[in-house]
């Protein structure tokens, strides 16, 4: 049970950011992204250059209303995969045996990642962007919860299921705004 908490904290972070979770993970674990597929058939030079470009790069243009529309694009298309991928590098990382239990762990973690994504998405068109307290909020807490699937799985996957919550509360207020414009028209 706590590796699947773990799991999904790191899911959740990969549904925030994209790199900065990938860059937090191999810095803390000893033998950089060794355990990570796909990351490990790359050099580690490569990888820390790369995700460390790509990590300032959401830092510092998330907080402008145009770099918010850019990166988008991009977190929607490679959120589920590097949610998956880091879900299955921590069930290796903590060494969960049948293979078929890191794949679905990798599904799911996909799936966890994409649906804080698209909530995210929604919640940028509705405020006509993100305010920058609440993108410098989602930067801790994406740290946050990388630390936390492997130093307190529990507090990890905790935050992640209320994130997931908050998710579903999002959804069922945007369905309820959508049908109240649509009765007035």
């Amino acid at each position: 049970m706590i590796e699947i908490l773990a799991v999904l904290s790191v899911s959740a972070a990969a549904g925030m950011r994209i790199a900065l979770p990938l860059l937090v993970m191999g810095l803390i674990q000893g033998d950089l992204w060794q355990q990570v597929p796909l990351l490990n058939q790359i050099q580690p030079q490569v990888v820390v250059a790369v995700l460390t470009a790509w990590t300032l790069l959401e830092l510092f243009v998330s907080k402008q209303l145009w770099g918010q529309r850019i990166l988008q694009f991009a977190q929607l298309v490679f959120s589920p995969i590097v949610g998956a991928v880091m879900a299955m590098a921590v069930a290796r990382i903590l060494h969960l045996q049948p293979t078929q239990l890191v794949w679905i762990l990798g599904v799911v973690g996909g799936l966890l990642a994409l649906v804080l994504q698209l909530v995210k998405v929604g919640w940028f068109y509705r405020l006509q962007g993100l305010p920058t307290w609440a993108v410098l909020l989602e930067d801790i807490l994406c740290v946050l919860l990388v630390l936390f699937a492997f130093k307190a799985p529990n507090s990890g996957g905790l935050i992640a299921m209320l994130l997931l919550w908050l998710a579903i509360r999002s959804s069922q207020s945007w369905y309820q705004w959508y049908k109240g414009g649509q009765v007035r028209n």
